[in-house]
C-alpha cells in the first residue's frame, strides 16, 4: 500500500500500536534526542515511533523514529518485508529475457511495465501550499539541536530538490541543513553528491546562484528515495513511483522554478549563492562521532509553504543502532538484484549496522576460479557509493552473511594474514575520521573463502564438521518428543 502522505503513515503506525504520542512538554534542544536515542536502542514493543505533541516554545508536533525498525521500514515502503521489493526488481530484470523467448510473453509483460513506470504527476493545487509565507521565518519550526557539541540546530530529514542547469534533470538528495538564522541555513552536500555536482555545474556555466527547494515530511517512500544510492540521472521521483506503484504528485513552487511533493508537510524555497561559504558544524553524525566543522554553501530562503497544522518530521543520528540504520538496510536489500546483475557471482550481502553504511560490507560469492574474491573486492570499490567502503569481507556461497557470528568464525579460522588481506588506497567517505588524509585512505579486503591449491595453499584443507542428513531427519522427528 502506498501512503498518500505522512499523516496516513502516522495513522497506520498508531493503528498497529507502533507509535506513541508524547503529551509531556519536551525541549527541542537536546531533550528530544535523548528520549529518541533511548527508544531507538530498545528491543521489541518498546521501540516505537514517537510523536512529540508538546514541544516547548512551538505549536508544531515533531515525529521521530518512524523508520526505526525492520517492521516499520517495510511498512513505510508498503511491503511485508524488505526483500519483497528485491524480488519485484528481479522480476523486472527478467523481462528482456522473457520478451526474447516469445511474443506471447510480451502480452503478459505490458501490465508489469505499466505497474513499474509511474512518472510524476503535476498538479496546480496542493496541501503543501495551504499556507504561503513569502517572509520566511525558520524560528517557527522546532528544528532540533541534537547533541551537546553540535554547531547549532539542524534539519535532519530534508529532501533537497535541485536541477542541473545544463540538462534540466532533477536531483533529490538528503543533505542536512544547519540553521544559521531565521532565513538561512547551511547546505551540507558532499563533493561526490549529485546536488553538489549541480552546484558546480551552475558555477562553471557562470551562474550566480542555483535554486533549491526542501521538502520536509513527505510520504515515507519519498523520504526513503532521497537517501537511495541511485545511479546518476535516475530521477528519485520516478524511482519513488516504482516503489509506490503510483505516481508522485508534484506542484510548482511559489518563488523558484522547481516542483516539490504536493502532500509534503513543509516546503522551504530559496537559492544557494555561488560565491558564499560559511562554517557548518560540528555535527553528531551517524558514525557515532562528531563530524568536524568545515565551509559549506549557504541556502537562502525566499518562502516557506506548509499544510495547515503541519507536522515536523525529523531524525537523530549517532551511535548505532538508530533510525538511519534501517534506511540503509532498505537500500542493501533493494539494490542487491542490481548488484548481482553487475557482479553475478554475488549471493548475498550484509552491511552491518555497526559499519554505518560505508565502513564494512560482507559478501558471499559462488567461487569458481582462483582469486575471485579479490576480483569481487575491486568490483565493489569501483561502483558508485561502494567506492567509500573501508572493509570488504568475502565468504563462500553457503555462508550466511546475515549471521555475524558465523562470518567472524570464518574470518578467524580461514585467513592467513600474508595471503588473504588486500590493502588498497582510494576514496573514503568524507565523514571517515580515521584516515590520515581527508576523503581518501587505505581500505582492507579480507578473503575468508576456502583457499584453493591454485591460490598457493599447499596443505590439505580440512572438511567442516557436519552431521549426516539421515541423523538430522531422525532427530527432527524425535525433537518434540524429547521436549526440546
Amino acid at each position: 500500500m502506498a501512503y498518500k502522505d505522512l499523516r496516513e503513515f502516522i495513522a497506520d503506525l498508531e493503528q498497529k500500536n507502533l507509535l506513541r504520542r508524547i503529551k509531556e512538554e519536551v525541549d527541542a534542544n537536546l531533550e528530544i534526542t535523548e528520549i529518541t536515542d533511548r527508544v531507538s536502542k530498545m528491543r521489541g514493543e518498546k521501540n516505537v515511533a514517537l510523536l512529540f505533541e508538546n514541544v516547548k516554545g512551538y505549536d508544531m508536533p515533531v515525529l521521530m523514529n518512524a523508520f526505526g525498525s525492520y517492521e516499520r521500514m517495510a511498512m513505510a515502503l508498503g511491503v511485508e518485508k524488505l526483500d519483497d521489493i528485491a524480488d519485484e526488481i528481479r522480476e523486472f530484470l527478467r523481462l528482456p529475457y522473457m520478451t526474447a523467448k516469445s511474443k506471447l510473453d510480451l502480452v503478459s509483460i505490458i501490465p508489469k511495465l505499466k505497474r513499474a513506470i509511474n512518472f510524476p504527476k503535476y498538479v496546480k493545487d496542493a496541501p503543501c501550499q495551504e499556507i504561503v509565507m513569502t517572509e520566511p521565518n525558520l524560528d517557527q519550526i522546532p528544528i532540533l539541536n541534537c547533541w551537546p557539541k553540535d554547531g547549532g540546530a539542524f534539519v535532519t530529514l530534508p529532501l533537497v530538490f535541485t536541477k542541473n542547469p545544463a540538462t534540466g534533470k532533477r536531483n533529490v538528495g538528503m543533505y542536512r541543513l544547519q540553521k544559521y538564522d531565521s532565513k538561512t541555513t547551511g547546505m551540507h552536500w558532499h563533493i561526490h553528491k549529485n546536488g553538489a555536482e549541480n552546484f558546480r555545474a551552475m558555477k562553471e556555466s557562470g551562474g550566480e546562484k542555483i535554486e533549491a527547494a526542501v521538502a520536509i515530511g513527505t510520504d515515507p517512500v519519498l523520504t526513503y528515495a532521497a537517501t537511495a544510492p541511485l545511479p546518476k540521472d535516475v530521477d528519485e521521483m520516478v524511482f519513488a513511483g516504482f516503489l509506490r506503484h503510483k505516481s508522485v504528485e508534484l506542484v510548482k513552487c511559489k518563488t523558484v522554478n522547481l516542483e516539490v511533493p504536493a502532500h509534503a508537510e513543509i516546503i522551504l524555497e530559496g537559492y544557494v549563492d555561488a560565491n558564499e561559504l560559511r562554517k557548518e558544524g560540528p555535527f553528531g553524525d551517524h558514525t557515532g562521532y562528531y563530524s568536524l566543522a568545515d565551509d559549506y554553501p549557504v541556502f537562502h530562503l525566499t518562502a516557506i509553504t506548509h499544510r495547515k497544522n503541519p507536522i515536523y518530521f525529523a531524525t537523530v543520528v549517532g551511535k548505532p543502532p538508530m533510525e538511519d540504520c534501517y534506511l540503509a538496510k532498505a537500500s542493501e536489500r533493494i539494490f542487491l538484484p542490481l548488484l548481482q546483475q553487475m557482479i553475478p557471482e554475488v549471493v548475498d550481502i550484509n552491511m552491518p549496522l555497526e559499519g554505518v553504511f560505508h565502513d564494512c560490507v560482507i559478501v558471499s560469492i559462488k567461487k569458481s576460479y582462483p582469486m575471485q574474491a579479490r576480483k569481487v573486492m575491486h568490483a565493489f570499490w569501483g561502483m558508485g557509493q561502494m567506492m567509500n567502503v573501508k572493509m570488504i569481507i568475502v565468504v563462500d556461497a553457503h555462508v550466511n552473511v546475515q549471521d555475524l557470528s558465523e562470518v567472524w568464525w570464518r574470518v578467524y579460522n580461514n585467513i592467513d594474514a600474508s595471503c588473504d588481506l588486500e590493502i588498497v588506497k582510494g576514496p573514503l567517505d568524507v565523514l571517515d575520521h580515521s584516515s590520515p588524509m581527508a576523503k581518501w585512505g587505505s581500505k582492507l579486503g579480507i578473503d575468508a573463502t576456502k583457499t584453493w591449491p591454485e591460490e598457493g595453499h599447499t596443505r590439505e584443507w580440512p572438511d567442516e564438521i557436519e552431521m549426516s542428513e539421515e541423523v538430522k531427519r531422525r532427530v527432527d522427528e524425535k525433537w518434540g518428543k524429547l521436549g526440546l
